[in-house]
């Protein structure tokens, strides 16, 4: 059970939310309890809405980003994310179940795209103190500084949803995944 209430509808959340979640609904076909729980604060949806945003349009590809996304949810015990993230990894990324299960682990079965998960688990368990080694590791694997930053900020965003809904209990809306972290 939530530890705070979850707007039923679109129209029960606060008024400067609505227009947020019928984007988000427009955008998913449905609105997803985490976009429901934010909603309850409409500065924190903008601002989540407009963090994911921007990174979804930015150099790192889609399955970069759920591969960060489930290594991130793994360490930080989140079943709402890994759920979510083994969803979307599975069904937009078009990550294999082997992937999926390497990506939890902190790996990546793909060599580039292993040095991005690497980092981005070093930044959760090491709370952003990585060493300069770490930064050249990732860049020697290819990526470049505008797309190292953007690891460390989907670990935050990935951060900021996992303590969300670890933080208020959100029920899960999408196919269970129980982390090992719990």
């Amino acid at each position: 059970m939530p530890r705070v209430d979850l707007p039923a509808s679109i129209q029960e959340a606060p008024a400067a939310s609505q227009p947020l979640l019928q984007g988000v609904e427009k955008m998913l076909g449905s609105v997803p309890n985490l976009f429901r729980l934010t909603a309850t604060s409409p500065s924190a949806l903008e601002g989540y809405l407009g963090l994911n945003g921007a990174l979804a349009s930015g150099s790192l590809n889609a399955q970069t980003r759920e591969r960060i996304a489930l290594a991130v949810a793994e360490i930080n015990g989140c079943d709402y994310c890994l759920a979510a993230h083994t969803y979307l990894g599975k069904n937009l990324a078009k990550l294999d179940d082997a992937e999926i299960s390497a990506n939890r682990g902190g790996r990546s079965n793909n060599p580039q795209a292993h040095a991005a998960v690497r980092f981005a688990v070093k930044l959760v368990l090491q709370r952003g103190k990585v060493s300069a080694e770490d930064v050249s590791a990732v860049k020697a694997a290819g990526f470049s500084d505008a797309e190292v930053i953007e690891i460390v900020a989907h670990v935050a965003l990935n951060t900021l949803t996992n303590y969300l809904n670890e933080a208020f209990d959100t029920p899960i809306d999408f196919p269970a995944v129980q982390s090992s972290a719990a």
